[in-house]
């Protein structure tokens, strides 16, 4: 028979099938009432995009960070705000002049995000040297590796975020001539003979 030859209004019977009105959660019940064969939800971040997540949630909480800032007029203050499973969370304040130095984080990835004034990054990676310019609320992601320098250049302090994951054990200096390095193609520990390896 056709829909053709049925009358006009006439309901469509389901085809007939071999397990009518059973399905997997009426055999074997829903999977999420058994919570040991639900996965266990994520209670820390482990992607880069959920570091840079933590980072704007941390941000966006003022007042866990903003009574805690301190400039010293000697060298750049830092505190550290958190810890957590494999990462951790620090504030730093920067006058007008204070700079981080050309460094690496050894094997720890990082989020930098600028809370407050405004901070130049210079870097230098296998494509050559790089200046960037960055104001409040902009954000730099950085793999294990990679050799840039922090400096306040504006007239004004500044105050920035970094979470490092897994947590900063190593950072590694690279004193005044590292910019005037010529990078080479390759990876950040090869990019200079001028550069120390590790």
């Amino acid at each position: 028979m056709s829909r053709s030859d049925l009358a006009p209004g006439t309901p469509l019977a389901a085809p007939a099938s071999a397990h009518d009105g059973l399905s997997d959660v009426s055999i074997a019940g829903d999977p999420l009432a058994w919570p040991h064969l639900a996965p266990a939800p994520l209670t820390r971040p482990t992607t880069v995009g959920d570091f840079a997540a933590l980072a704007r949630r941390v941000a966006e909480d003022r007042a866990s960070w903003e009574r805690l800032v301190r400039y010293d007029a000697l060298s750049r203050w830092y505190a550290q705000l958190e810890t957590g499973p494999g990462y951790e969370v620090w504030l730093l304040s920067w006058l007008p002049g204070q700079g981080s130095g050309g460094h690496d984080h050894g094997r720890s990835s990082g989020v930098l995000t600028v809370l407050r004034g405004e901070l130049t990054e210079r870097s230098l990676t296998g494509a050559g040297r790089s200046v960037r310019q960055l104001g409040a609320g902009a954000q730099r992601m950085f793999a294990p590796g990679y050799l840039h320098e922090v400096v306040n250049d504006s007239l004004e302090p500044a105050v920035s975020l970094h979470v490092y994951f897994p947590g900063l054990t190593e950072m590694t200096p690279y004193g005044s001539h590292w910019a005037n390095a010529q990078a080479a193609p390759g990876p950040a520990a090869a990019l200079s003979p001028a550069l120390p390896q590790h």
